[in-house]
């Protein structure tokens, strides 16, 4: 039987998670599909008071922040410096403020995915590395690690000047497990969580806190045009899942929030237990 005390617990964490962000400014980039939209919905629910949705594919955009209050949607490149410091730039300067950022944006390589399935199904050596370009190779570290440090950058410029602000990159566990497919893409993350932790340690003494979640895989659009052959080969516990874009939103503004104070340069591996880092 629950106590007294009990309840009030329960209803004061309840009550918490609903205006965790209460009034707060936020951008959330990737935010047209996956954990950027589940990301930027979230924040939403849990009280921000203006939230971007930012997305390279504005329609996309739109389409997510339908219905909720709090949304403006916008397209942003993140390969794009200037238009990332403009859309920073303008929602600081609008608000006066930026509390949150959750970088979500990211591409992968579905054509060196396929080139995998194939050679697993017709069972012979698979071979990328030979083959990959120097226009594949710049796309994937131009939008998934210079993206980041754009966005990063606007961010804490702002955060800094008023000591106050969380940034939370979306990485990979592609970074720790380097898949054999994606080279290029696990090269990226890793930069990514490396810029991350070292950026940390500097903006904390501005108590300005950055850090990362690592996702495994994560039924998103990306993910679905993962050849089934390689989602069947996948290393890790028979019990594994795909997570839920939701659970690693719900991931991604712990790390954002209050409770998470005391994790600055931390990476949070969430992969379902596929491999330990």
């Amino acid at each position: 039987m629950a106590t007294t005390a009990d309840v009030y617990v329960e209803e004061a964490t309840v009550n918490h998670d609903l205006d965790a962000f209460a009034g707060k400014v936020a951008l959330v980039t990737g935010a047209g599909s996956g954990i950027g939209r589940a990301a930027a919905r979230l924040l939403a629910s849990r009280g921000a008071a203006h939230v971007v949705f930012a997305d390279i594919d504005a329609e996309a955009a739109a389409s997510a922040a339908e219905g909720v209050a709090q949304a403006h949607p916008a397209a942003l490149d993140v390969a794009d410096s200037a238009s990332v410091d403009d859309v920073v730039n303008a929602l600081a300067g609008e608000h006066g403020r930026l509390d949150v950022v959750i970088h979500a944006a990211g591409v992968d390589d579905p054509a060196a995915k396929q080139k995998l399935a194939d050679a697993l199904e017709g069972g012979h050596p698979f071979e990328l590395i030979g083959g990959l370009s120097d226009e594949v190779w710049q796309r994937m570290i131009a939008v998934n690690l210079t993206g980041a440090f754009h966005v990063l950058r606007a961010a804490v410029r702002h955060m800094c000047a008023r000591k106050s602000g969380s940034v939370v990159l979306v990485g990979s566990s592609s970074s720790f497990d380097a898949p054999v497919s994606h080279p290029h893409y696990a090269a990226a993350k890793a930069g990514v969580h490396a810029l991350a932790q070292s950026v940390a340690k500097e903006v904390i003494a501005h108590d300005v806190r950055v850090n990362v979640l690592a996702p495994g895989p994560t039924d998103t659009g990306m993910a679905r045009r993962t050849p089934e052959i390689l989602k069947q080969v996948a290393p890790g516990s028979p019990f594994s899942r795909y997570a839920t874009a939701d659970e690693m939103a719900a991931l991604a503004l712990f790390l954002a929030g209050d409770e998470a104070v005391n994790v600055v340069g931390g990476v949070l591996l969430a992969n379902g237990g596929r491999f330990t880092a």
